[in-house]
């Protein structure tokens, strides 16, 4: 008998949900998914400290040698993006999702800036926009930037989606493909019902999809449907059947080692239990939004999460270029100290901020008005960096 993983590539489009090159050249997905959670994972694996090191003297070399840690670092978080996408298409005959900067989910031009670069960063490197999705939170300002971008050839991915209203107006903006988080939407019910676990049929996720689906079936919209974020194989074969599924290399390890029989659940020829159509504006939009807690606790929870592995990231990559610098690192000290300490990027350190002792607050806080500036910072530790940058 085939594996559950053989017979669910013959009903769906399997994509891994990894940055990890070596798994994905294990299990040849015909596309790839990476965010800034999987990313933060692929750069603690020693095989790929090479690449890591490429975006950040790459990104060097374009800001300048005076140019600040901070700024160096947030070019090479792109460059790292696209370089680790280019090695996914190395490998995957089709396509690899590449993650706007969670941070501007609720920032409509910057996000469509931000899609943009990335773009333009794969077709320099020779990469067609047919080979690449450009990934976006499902904010409704996320949504508009991936209305605008798809009119100019550039495909979205929407991702930490979990409303129905918000499935809806990706469709309606023309998106090529939405993600709904299956699993996600699980732990939330779980948390909120005290339930252990849910069967695959009634898992609250596997039911969210299944509406979307069925809807984007029954009225014709082009938009895709992957679910992600799976939390057992159950929720998988529910979905047996959508145009995608995007699936952990654990899960997928699961999927191939296990032998029964799979049955479509989606079929997009024959959906069922379409609703009636609705439009969605922003006012709708924000009313939907408003009375599913489920989507609205999830969307800010995801951004939340991708924000902080985006600032992780951020840390290591200031080091790592500290590193690499060799002489010039501690001269740099400032701006790392800067920003591992100024956590709501205010360009202010306030004392719930600062990681280190109230006796150094208070030292660097020379004029007592509870904030600390990148200059305090310079000035405190300008003896040290005088006598090290000799």
């Amino acid at each position: 008998m085939a594996s559950l993983l053989d017979q669910l590539s013959q009903m769906t489009v399997v994509v891994a949900d990894t940055g990890d090159l070596e798994a994905i050249r294990k299990f040849t997905p015909r596309d790839a998914t990476t965010n800034p959670s999987l990313i933060l994972a692929a750069a603690q694996i020693p095989a790929y400290q090479s690449l890591i090191d490429e975006a950040l003297r790459s990104s060097r070399k374009l800001m300048g040698s005076d140019a600040a840690v901070e700024d160096v670092v947030r070019e090479a978080l792109d460059e790292i993006s696209v370089i680790f996408g280019k090695e996914i298409l190395k490998i995957v005959p089709r396509r690899v999702s590449t993650e706007v900067d969670a941070r501007l989910s609720f920032d409509t031009d910057a996000t469509i800036e931000k899609g943009r670069k990335l773009i333009r960063l794969y077709n320099d490197a020779g990469i067609s926009n047919d080979r690449v999705l450009i990934k976006i939170a499902s904010t409704w300002e996320g949504i508009k930037a991936a209305e605008v971008l798809e009119k100019e050839g550039i495909h979205c991915n929407l991702t930490l989606l979990f409303g129905f209203g918000q499935a809806i107006a990706c469709a309606e903006a023309g998106v090529t493909l939405i993600s709904p988080f299956v699993g996600r939407i699980l732990d939330w019910y779980k948390a909120e019902t005290g339930r252990d676990s849910f069967p695959g049929p009634e898992d609250p996720g596997v039911i969210s999809v299944t509406k979307i689906f069925n809807y984007y079936k029954t009225h014709g919209y082009g938009t895709e449907v992957m679910g992600a974020s799976f939390r057992n194989i159950d929720e998988i074969t529910e979905l047996a059947g959508c145009d995608l599924l995007t699936i952990s290399p654990k899960l997928l390890d699961q999927l191939r080692e296990t032998d029964a029989v799979l049955t479509q659940k989606l079929d997009a020829t024959h959906p069922t239990d379409g609703e009636a159509k609705i439009h969605v504006d922003r006012a709708t939009f924000d009313a939907l939004m408003q009375d599913d807690r489920m989507a609205s606790d999830k969307l800010t929870e995801g951004i939340k999460g991708f924000s902080k592995a985006i600032e992780t990231l951020e840390h290591q990559l200031a080091h790592r270029l500290a590193e690499l610098e060799g002489g010039s690192a501690f001269r740099h000290a400032v701006s790392e100290i800067f920003m591992l300490n100024d956590m709501n990027g205010d360009g202010s350190i306030t004392r719930d901020e600062w990681l280190g002792s109230d006796a150094i607050f208070d030292a660097l806080d020379q004029d007592h008005d509870g904030l600390i500036s990148q200059e305090d910072v310079r000035q405190g530790f300008g003896a040290a960096l005088t006598l090290t940058s000799v």
